[in-house]
């Protein structure tokens, strides 16, 4: 660090200039093509980015592919290499601001943003920033109301970061690559296993309830009755007051099961509310993929929770593990598909997920199943009892020195 701190008193003696995000580069924005159109996604070559790309500091693939047919007839524009992509608009905004450095020409979810910087910003650079400038990002920039936390697009571009010399910029650079080579190096390792271990969860797991013995496939109706959730906003968020589960942390915070709520709202609005009694599932009736739509979360706490009005409480004699992992099942999401709106944001009614069989065997053999499981989630999940804290210190180590070395005192304008 003490080159840096020489290189920053010979060239900016008097202090680092900041400058709008707005003017550090050209900025691009997003868009979908047609899902109804199958030219637009068959045999795609072009990389789409969505949230859902978004856990890597690296994004160089996508899980969505689109055509050039797709380019020049929809919403959907190319970025140029090397960008800086974010998301601008998911629930994961309550809590993360996800960013990424993109060298590969793509095209972006309607949900995102991305810059190519100027110049006078090294990219690399401008992604450490951003990473680290991510939780006041939030603070100053998230859009109140709204079904979906997002930025406002104003604020955004207004926010300042710190922009010293080249120089500087590509020795910070060569420093903090040093941290985020190593730990890139222990996820990938990390990565490979537990998609093998996923890989033979998933199968196993569909296998043992396809064919659990003496299972009748009946409707979730049949065997079960759904309530829809009631209202409350991210406004109504405290540190202490009334459990509850909003539709977006069902497929961002909880697996399977959970006995304990990530979120609480204010104890006034308990007449207000509708509750998930202990033993209740939880699904997500709204969700910004197909995928993510119909996720549910078995309930085993101690006390009632309460649930947005885009969740439905399922309540049934059945065994609240089995049904969540029975809906996790390829059959499932097969069913699924045909009942789930394929507006911008995807939708599943109440009658919809009533529609769905899912196999039901006798409570014993239930409770079998649900106990091979969670000695399978265990298995998948015991890698994370190793390789993950030697990723965790280095990633701790790489932020207090990024976080260290991006600060900077401010020029005088």
């Amino acid at each position: 660090m003490s080159r840096i701190d020489e290189m920053l008193q010979e060239l900016c003696p008097d202090g680092v200039k900041f400058k709008h995000l707005g003017s550090i580069g050209t900025w691009y924005g997003g868009g979908t093509p047609s899902k109804g159109k199958a030219e637009y996604w068959t045999d795609g070559t072009i990389p789409w980015v969505s949230p859902k790309d978004m856990g890597r500091r690296v994004v160089n693939s996508s899980i969505d592919m689109i055509s050039e047919v797709a380019l020049r007839e929809s919403a959907a524009k190319l970025v140029p290499p090397t960008s800086v992509a974010m998301v601008v608009r998911s629930s994961i905004l309550n809590h993360t601001f996800p960013t990424a450095l993109v060298p590969v020409p793509v095209a972006l979810n309607q949900d995102m943003k991305a810059v190519v910087p100027h110049d006078d910003v090294m990219v690399d650079y401008l992604a450490h920033v951003l990473s680290s400038r991510g939780q006041d990002i939030l603070r100053k920039a998230s859009k109140v109301g709204g079904s979906v936390t997002s930025i406002n697009s104003p604020q955004l571009l207004n926010y300042r970061i710190p922009l010293p010399p080249l120089e500087v910029q590509r020795e910070i650079v060569r420093v903090l690559d040093q941290f985020t080579q190593l730990e890139a190096e222990l996820e990938a390792g990390l990565e490979v296993e537990l998609e093998a271990r996923r890989r033979q969860y998933e199968y196993y797991r569909d296998r043992m309830v396809s064919e659990a013995v003496g299972a009748e496939h009946l409707r979730l109706g049949d065997v079960g009755s759904f309530v829809r959730g009631r209202r409350f906003t991210k406004n109504d968020v405290v540190n202490s007051g009334i459990p509850s589960i909003h539709y977006g942390e069902i497929y961002t915070e909880y697996g399977t099961s959970t006995n304990e709520a990530v979120r609480q709202v204010r104890v006034e609005l308990r007449d207000q509310l509708r509750y998930a009694e202990p033993g209740s599932v939880v699904f997500a009736g709204v969700g910004e993929t197909v995928e993510d739509v119909g996720k549910a979360v078995a309930w085993l706490g101690n006390e009632p929770v309460a649930t947005h009005d885009d969740t439905f409480v399922f309540t049934s004699p059945l065994d609240p593990k089995y049904v969540a992992y029975a809906v996790q099942t390829k059959e499932f999401h097969r069913q699924k598909e045909r009942h789930v709106s394929r507006a911008k944001v995807k939708r599943l009614s109440s009658a919809g997920l009533a529609d769905i069989k899912i196999p039901v065997p006798d409570l014993a053999v239930q409770k079998k199943i649900v106990e091979t499981l969670d000695n399978f989630d265990a298995l998948v999940n015991d890698i994370n009892f190793e390789l993950p804290a030697e990723i965790s210190f280095r990633r701790k180590q790489y932020e207090y020195y990024r976080d260290r070395l991006l600060t900077f005192k401010e020029a005088a304008a």
